[in-house]
């Protein structure tokens, strides 16, 4: 067996960056920015009022000083004037301040009649003024790579920006093995049970930017086995659920094999998720992770998604672990590192009390994943340890 690590480097080795595309800006969000981009403009391209009121001179401002209107601004409607002295122009927010103005009085401050305004006694001290370029200016940058944010796509908008250089999406072919399983909708034999792993998995995966397709169940045969891999073509990343220990009627290892698999290892020391096995197929990365629904889905979070990241030019990290005071004591643990099915509580995290691979009514209550270090020494509570978010 190797480590966590040990693995995620062999994984690491499997992927690349995949190639940049352009989108339009209205499909861009959720994708990954892949170059660097430049604003086309100043924003504003001028300077515009902040408020309602009346622009004038700085220098005129004072309290009781009166002024004649001369005109109107409003957005998208300058005033093309000049203003001179003992002038005002009523001005609207988002417009462009006029030529000589300086100064916007809010209309709280003023008091109008007919075309004179007089200003009060007491006036705001602020110039309610937003200077050309305040926000951005010309060739400002928003740099990659980055996960594109409904605000990124607003920001990307201003920026006059039409379409968008992104990774290409990974794709990700998805099959479960294994007579016992059927579809969910399906009518179960009596000694058969529900697929879930690959449709937890495509949620998973498709979250964090990919383009992943369930494929057919494989049965526990060759021939089957075979089929299932000839739908894959095209795929990025291949992952197989269940079939990849070493029973009888674990079959995924030696046909992937037989077409031409180069594996990278078999086996990790962690718990759940010890039967893992990782190579190449015919161009693309393959995963062979456990059928049971908690190792495999702790196996998504743990090795796939980092994978995925990779891929998508964010670099190969591992999952990012916080840390928390733990709320209760805990003997040693084993010589496998083990992701404990957590919840997180004012008193800290707190495992839950049954951590069987197969409960995923326990996964799905779960808040996190707590990590303990193979051969961790026995807990109290308040100690301090890494989990991974759920």
């Amino acid at each position: 067996m190797i480590t966590v690590d040990a693995a995620l480097a062999h994984l690491f080795s499997l992927v690349h960056p995949l190639d940049i595309e352009e989108v339009p800006l209205a499909q861009a969000a959720g994708r990954i920015l892949a170059r660097d981009v430049t604003a086309t403009r100043d924003q504003p391209p001028f300077a515009a009022s902040a408020m309602d009121g009346y622009a004038i001179r700085e220098e005129e401002a004072a309290p009781g000083a009166r002024f004649t209107v001369i005109g109107e601004a409003a957005a998208g409607h300058a005033y093309t004037g000049t203003l001179d002295a003992g002038a005002a122009v009523r001005i609207f927010t988002g417009a462009p301040l006029p030529k000589g103005a300086s100064r916007v009085i809010i209309q709280e401050d003023v008091t109008r009649d007919g075309d004179q305004i007089t200003l009060r006694d007491k006036l705001d001290t602020k110039d309610h003024i937003r200077p050309l370029g305040c926000d951005f200016r010309h060739g400002q940058a928003i740099t990659a790579p980055r996960r594109l944010r409904p605000t990124d796509i607003a920001l990307l908008a201003s920026m006059n920006i039409a379409a968008v250089p992104v990774r290409r999406k990974p794709q990700v072919a998805l099959m479960s093995t294994g007579d016992e399983l059927v579809m969910p909708g399906e009518t179960p034999g009596p000694d058969q049970i529900i697929a879930s792993n690959t449709f937890g998995l495509k949620a998973l995966l498709d979250a964090l930017g990919a383009e992943a397709r369930i494929l057919p169940i494989a049965r526990d045969t060759v021939a089957s086995l075979t089929a299932g891999f000839a739908l894959t073509r095209g795929a990025d990343l291949i992952i197989t659920i269940g079939g990849a220990s070493v029973g009888d009627h674990d079959l995924v290892g030696r046909v992937a094999g037989d077409l031409g698999m180069e594996r990278a290892f078999y086996k990790v020391a962690m718990r759940p998720g010890k039967p893992l096995m990782a190579g190449r197929m015919n161009g693309a990365a393959m995963v062979g992770l456990p059928g049971n629904p908690v190792s495999a889905m702790v196996c998504g979070h743990v090795f796939i998604a980092p994978m995925i990241n990779a891929m998508l030019g964010l670099g190969a990290q591992a999952a990012p672990r916080l840390r928390a005071p733990l709320a209760i004591p805990l003997p040693p643990n084993g010589p496998r590192e083990h992701y404990m099915r957590a919840a997180l509580t004012p008193a800290g995290i707190h495992p839950e009390d049954k951590q069987d691979s197969s409960l995923l009514s326990i996964l799905a209550n779960a808040e996190a994943l707590m990590v303990r270090p193979a051969s961790d020494p026995a807990r109290n509570a308040g100690d301090m340890v890494a989990y991974l978010p759920l």
